[in-house]
């Protein structure tokens, strides 16, 4: 396995914008990933949406089967799904729960009573991540040699389909085989911004058409997120911004809060 990656680290709060804008670019165009800092998210915060996804995790499984996935909201049981359909495995190692856009009345919420201020703790952490996707968006459109609010102008950011994916990856140590949590898939949508508790398992292969291909670990750092682009970005940009295939290596992570966040051209009301 070669060396871990390194990605370009884009700090939110730096005051000139040109040159974190094509530090984006940079990290994009060779990579499809860079760091995110001072993005504007506690971490005091972070912390309660792992102790709340453990929480949620750590029901029983008919407790956690009443919030069984609808309109892409809700949970997923273990191995209920195969990112990479290749493979002859039973599913992916992994269980998860989706939280989609707060205003459209569709996601689904455990009882209060069960999981005291869970939904909140979502919800603020939601909020939060957006309001940290609308300043970088607007980075990103600098990269591309755009104004800054082209995305706003275009209607990105009018109810952008913003989803968080909370993924629990249960401890598979005592198999031998080779487990992924989530086998070899790309990202739908924009971007993805994605925080871990440090455990190694993310892994990308920049040159999927190679054969053997290359899997090459993508190490976390503290008090930043992971930013990758999505299908969306590559298509908008004409392949000029690169995406990459991604897994997870089941044996080696336990708990991780995922955030992806896809941000539509398409109203609410007019998406499939």
């Amino acid at each position: 396995m070669p060396d871990a990656l390194q990605f370009p680290i884009i700090d939110l709060s730096f005051p000139d914008r040109f040159s974190i804008a094509n530090l984006i670019r940079q990290g994009c165009v060779d990579h499809g990933f860079f760091y995110l800092e001072n993005h504007g998210v506690d971490e005091e915060l972070i912390s309660k949406v792992f102790e709340q996804s453990s929480n949620f995790f750590s029901l029983p499984i008919e407790e956690k089967m009443k919030l069984v996935r609808k309109n892409h909201r809700g949970y997923t049981a273990l191995y209920a799904e195969k990112l990479d359909t290749t493979l002859t495995t039973e599913g992916d190692s992994k269980e998860s729960f989706y939280i989609g856009p707060l205003a459209d009345d569709l996601n689904q919420w455990p009882l209060e009573e069960d999981l005291p201020s869970w939904r909140s703790t979502m919800e603020t952490y939601h909020q939060k991540l957006l309001s940290a996707v609308t300043k970088l968006l607007s980075l990103i459109a600098l990269s591309l040699k755009l104004e800054e609010d082209f995305f706003e102008k275009v209607g990105a950011l009018i109810e952008p389909l913003a989803f968080i994916r909370l993924l629990h990856y249960p401890d598979l140590n005592s198999s031998s085989e080779e487990i992924f949590g989530a086998s070899a898939h790309s990202d739908y949508g924009m971007v993805t911004l994605l925080v871990t508790d440090g455990v190694p398992g993310l892994q990308i292969c920049r040159e999927k058409s190679k054969q053997p291909q290359v899997w090459e670990d993508v190490p976390s750092m503290s008090g930043a997120f992971i930013v990758n682009i999505g299908d969306m970005m590559e298509r908008w940009t004409n392949g000029l911004f690169r995406l990459h295939s991604l897994q997870i290596l089941a044996k080696t992570v336990l708990w991780n809060v995922w955030k992806a966040v896809a941000l539509s051209l398409v109203h609410q009301d007019s998406h499939p």
